[in-house]
């Protein structure tokens, strides 16, 4: 790693972890203009391509797999899902704006009534409970299929999240800002670690990809799992990877941990779902 490289991660940690010196529109402009700094020939939009921005002969590979998506028949399973009834005649659409199209872009979201994060995967399971259906197990399966299927609806429209302003908000937003740079489990990392710190390196045999654009394409169908999964699936695996206890579907550590993930990517082009392998 080069002179350069350390200064501007140096210079990214100590802003970013100053939570009383810099507004989440200050962290965002510092965060994007690392990568795009540390990557000059990358355009903004293909950082959401996570490692396969990074490695050409690895992309290559991944557009080839891509000629035919392995998430085809999911995906189409997702739209049926979103589709198919309650048994009191509503569905899915009546729950969102838009009836449920062309909206990921705009979640997680915060609710100002219940001082809390409110991710696209706990709107759909609030919109079940509110309609007497069984909430459907999270991270995975069903519910990840339903959001795959709703994100297909945003492609390419930009992340916009509106930016923390209020006395929740911004709790909400530090929070998950302070669990991003907090090492934790047996190996003492952070997300930082990876994602920053040592972001285009090979831990292993993998390349270790930038957090700029991590919510943009998800829910994931990974070839490991042979399914789709949300992102806090994929939170599960890093802290699994660094010996840490993975947390509860939509506890509020990783609904502020997207919230806070996802306003770094504001911006930035939905791009899923998508494949990984």
């Amino acid at each position: 790693m080069n002179l350069l490289s350390k200064a501007l991660i140096t210079l990214l940690l100590i802003s970013l972890t100053s939570v009383s010196y810099a507004t989440p529109e200050q962290d965002k402009e510092t965060f994007q203009s690392f990568y795009t700094e540390r990557f000059p020939d990358i355009s903004k939009a293909d950082f959401g391509d996570g490692v396969y921005a990074l490695d050409q002969d690895a992309r290559d590979q991944w557009e080839a797999m891509n000629d035919f998506p392995p998430y085809e028949d999911s995906l189409e399973e997702g739209e049926t899902l979103f589709n198919t009834p309650f048994t009191n005649g509503k569905s899915y659409a009546s729950c969102f704006e838009n009836d449920g199209e062309n909206i990921r872009q705009h979640y997680p979201k915060f609710d100002s009534k219940r001082n809390m994060v409110v991710t696209l995967e706990l709107a759909i399971n609030e919109c079940r409970t509110n309609n007497d259906e069984e909430p459907l197990p999270y991270k995975k399966g069903d519910i990840a299929k339903i959001s795959a299927y709703m994100a297909s609806t945003s492609e390419g429209s930009e992340i916009n999240i509106a930016t923390p302003t209020s006395k929740g908000e911004l709790a909400a937003y530090e929070a998950g800002k302070q669990y991003f740079y907090s090492k934790r489990g047996q190996l003492n990392f952070s997300c930082a670690n990876c994602h920053i710190q040592n972001v285009g390196r090979k831990a292993r045999s993998e390349t270790l990809s930038p957090a700029l654009g991590h919510p943009t394409h998800f829910p994931v169908y990974r070839m490991k799992w042979e399914s789709f999964g949300t992102l806090q699936r994929r939170f599960d695996s890093c802290n699994k990877q660094v010996r840490a206890e993975p947390l509860p579907g939509q506890s509020e550590a990783y609904r502020n941990l997207e919230y806070f993930m996802t306003y770094m990517s504001n911006g930035l082009p939905v791009n899923g779902p998508a494949s990984r392998k």
